[in-house]
């Protein structure tokens, strides 16, 4: 049985644990070392019950890392129960199957307690700038050469660092300083949240934040569950492919089935595991099955610990969405980031205008060099840019902007103040927005050149350059992805490359697809992107038949 909370106090007490999480985050970026945090967004905070049940997200944080956060503090509990844990507490693992997918992610949890007790937890997750190993690449065999992994272990024991670990781990990254300092910032974070989880406490009055957790869970269960029941009940499949790895293509099958108010995703028929880093471990296959379900049939409520709670998601072991250790996951993001197009096209028929098209930053592409600067100190940087988003039912789709993930591209100026590279050319790319009555969100063209005096590496992680983002409902597909050197080479797309010093790279990202049939298409759009150059010519004429 719940605690009772008249509506008015409880979205006042919601607010405020949001307030916590969002200055948590704040917390966060403001005294992170690397642009991968500061730039790019590449985090979550989250503050959770005694149960390690999320209670509050920030606002800006990566949705994947909020839905896997408690799912992982779980399993601390397993290792550390209840009554092991004492003030200035701090955990923290990499494990992909306990935790993110893949080892560059770290979470950190801490103890909040009040009045003496344990109340609750405070929590994030940040990518860090380096994981030893093999870079962040996908090219690896398995897990073990794709950098060091940490498990369960204290991070902070009654506030005291552990400095037995720290030393192995930064004994085995290229850039410690900026290691280090993205892990004092997430503990920066976990100990504002505690400070406001413990005001907020003594403020209202109450002893732990049990029975408002309930409340709030089960608000946001039963807002999924009433948006779920509007759906006519059945089972909708539908299939994706993907680049894969070289021969070894890969195929992504989702069954939806809606029975009342709940909601099972199955991804049986999907391809089996490979020896290569594009495996996606468990957790995050739910967290971005649950989430774009969220995004399109229950948008406006908060997220937490409820909002999941009706939707079951199943995968079988052994293939690309429930690979078994040590398989290599290091980029499960390009397979990860793919649910929420298979899950839209298989609901399309029953939800049209609730979806959207498939999007071109839907795997985002990721390109990280490494090396020496010119004063022999090293660098590994990753270059944040994405493709475009894909069309809604009532709206283009978002030009450069990355669905499901909310990771954002950042300053170039500070990107070029960590890394010897220059970049020359970041501009919207024409006519790669998948046309249709609502057009795809256009891709962009990046160039850059090398500056070090050594070569460099390049680990690129990337796909849709063979299956472009499909449009939906007679949409058609956006801009394939394209990576060139400037005398036309192309680099491997999941591989890592030496790259000579004056070298110039262009990436092109893929755009979205579109929504509708391209000639049902306003004409008074087309001509304006004709105008902007969002669309050529021939495209205006061939495409979209404008006279």
């Amino acid at each position: 049985m719940t605690e009772a909370f008249d509506p008015i106090t409880l979205e006042i007490y919601w607010n405020r644990l949001i307030s916590a999480a969002d200055e948590a985050a704040t917390g966060l970026l403001r005294t992170a070392f690397s642009t991968i945090v500061r730039e790019s967004n590449d985090f979550a905070t989250v503050l959770m019950d005694r149960r390690g049940e999320s209670v509050a997200e920030n606002t800006g944080g990566l949705a994947s890392f909020s839905c896997i956060l408690p799912r992982t503090t779980k399993a601390f509990l397993e290792k550390f129960p209840l009554e092991t844990w004492k003030p200035g507490d701090t955990v923290i693992t990499n494990d992909p199957w306990i935790a993110t997918g893949h080892l560059p992610d770290f979470t950190v949890v801490t103890g909040i307690f009040h009045r003496g007790r344990l109340v609750g937890f405070a929590g994030s997750i940040s990518h860090s700038p380096d994981i030893g190993g093999s870079l962040w690449a996908a090219d690896c065999r398995e897990i073990f050469e794709e950098g060091i992994r940490i498990p369960i272990t204290h991070l902070l024991r009654e506030g005291q660092w552990n400095e037995a670990m720290l030393e192995i781990l930064l004994g085995n990254v290229r850039v410690p300083r900026q290691v280090l300092g993205d892990l004092q910032a997430q503990v920066v974070a976990n100990e504002v949240g505690a400070r406001r989880i413990a005001e907020f406490l003594d403020d209202t009055g109450l002893d732990d934040l049990e029975g408002l957790s309930a409340a709030l869970q089960e608000r946001t269960d039963r807002a999924m569950r009433r948006a779920i029941a509007e759906l006519p009940d059945g089972t909708y499949a539908a299939e994706i492919g993907a680049d894969g790895f070289d021969a070894q293509k890969t195929l992504i099958a989702c069954t939806v089935t809606v029975r009342g108010d709940t909601m099972q995703i199955d991804y049986t028929g999907t391809s089996p595991q490979i020896d290569r880093g594009i495996n996606c471990p468990m957790n995050y296959t739910h967290a971005y099955s649950v989430y774009p379900v969220k995004c399109a049939l229950d948008p406006f409520t908060p997220r937490n610990e409820g909002s999941y709670r009706a939707i079951t998601v199943t995968a079988p072991e052994r293939s690309i969405l429930n690979p078994l250790y040590p398989a290599p996951v290091s980029a499960r993001q390009l397979t990860g980031h793919l649910l929420a197009g298979a899950i839209y096209k298989a609901l399309a028929p029953v939800m049209p205008e609730k979806i959207i098209a498939e999007c071109g930053g839907a795997p985002t592409m990721r390109a990280l060099f490494s090396g020496a600067r010119a004063d022999g100190d090293s660098f590994s940087q990753v270059l944040f840019a994405s493709g475009g988003m894909g069309a809604a039912p009532h709206k283009d789709g978002m030009a450069a902007t990355a669905f499901p993930t909310n990771v954002g591209a950042g300053s170039i100026e500070a990107y070029e103040s960590v890394a010897p590279i220059t970049v020359w050319k970041k501009r919207l790319r024409q006519d790669s927005g998948g046309a249709g009555r609502f057009r795809g969100g256009l891709g962009q063209e990046v160039e850059l050149e090398i500056r070090t005096t050594t070569p460099a590496r390049l680990s690129l992680l990337s796909d849709r350059h063979e299956h472009p983002a499909s449009g939906i409902l007679g949409g058609e597909a956006g801009g394939p992805s394209v990576v060139r050197f400037a005398d036309g080479s192309k680099p491997h797309p999941k591989s890592r490359t030496t790259v000579p010093p004056g070298a110039r790279l262009t990436l092109l990202y893929a755009g979205g697809g579109g929504y509708g049939p391209p000639r049902e298409r306003d004409r008074d759009a087309v001509r304006a992107d004709l105008a902007d150059g969002y669309i050529s010519p021939g495209a205006a004429r061939d495409t979209y038949g404008l006279e």
